[in-house]
């Protein structure tokens, strides 16, 4: 690899378990309508945490929040201890696949350079630095012989990769993801899911809403139960059984 992904692995690796998300009490409502509420729960950097539940029982709604994009009517988020009032430069995003446009006129490379305009504030320029955190989570993804082409063209599993290899240019320790499996072929949700165990490996905090709870265990190391509240929290093998499954499900 030509790049260095320096500030981000580096700081991840030696400190993962200083890097903590710690939701407390956490409530949000659209117009009267109350889509989480006293929702609580804490994971470190080095972990992928699985939110499972029905349908409108918030798992989307929960990750707007964590990510700033929808308004909190209660509770508090802290990472690394600090406070998180607003949208997070260590936080990246990825909706449901169908809420992208992907007619959006970008190159793979111009999409992963939108992860370090976060870096490069109002009036810096575009560094060396810069460049060289692109080319290197291209790299990461396996994607540079792709960077050229339109984001429209690429297939669902690339498309994920690519959006992550965004999320490592910005320098993100917490990756979010709404639904990442859906609609890939059994390959691509392999290849995707060995790529968020690894990213997790390296130290960074992986949440992802997930409808199949066949694959749980195969996918992920912790498990947070929603249903509009948190029910349960805690590792696979602790919390992902029958009687907390019946709470959520009915």
């Amino acid at each position: 690899m030509s790049g260095k992904l320096s500030g981000h692995d580096a700081h991840c690796h030696h400190c993962a378990n200083h890097h903590e998300l710690q939701i407390s009490g956490l409530g949000v409502s659209y117009q009267k309508i109350r889509a989480l509420e006293e929702v609580g729960f804490s994971a470190s950097c080095g972990n992928t945490v699985a939110l499972i539940g029905p349908n409108g029982a918030g798992k989307s709604t929960l990750l707007k929040a964590i990510a700033g994009l929808v308004p909190r009517t209660s509770g508090s988020i802290l990472w690394r201890g600090v406070k998180v009032s607003q949208w997070h430069r260590e936080f990246a995003y990825l909706p449901q696949h169908e809420e992208v446009d992907w007619s959006f006129p970008v190159t793979v490379r111009g999409l992963v350079e939108m992860g370090r305009y976060s870096q490069l504030g109002w009036w810096r320029r575009w560094r060396d630095e810069d460049e060289a955190q692109v080319t290197a989570a291209l790299e990461s993804l396996h994607l540079e012989d792709l960077e050229k082409r339109q984001i429209s063209e690429l297939s669902g599993g690339q498309q994920q990769r690519a959006f992550i290899a965004r999320a490592l240019a910005q320098e993100a320790h917490v990756l979010m993801l709404d639904e990442p499996f859906n609609g890939l072929d059994r390959p691509a949700r392999e290849n995707l899911a060995a790529l968020l165990r690894r990213q997790a490996a390296q130290g960074r905090l992986v949440i992802a809403s997930h409808h199949d709870l066949g694959t749980v265990r195969d996918l992920f190391d912790q498990v947070l139960i929603l249903n509009r509240k948190a029910l349960a929290f805690g590792t696979v093998d602790e919390v992902f059984t029958e009687p907390n499954l019946a709470l959520a499900y009915g």
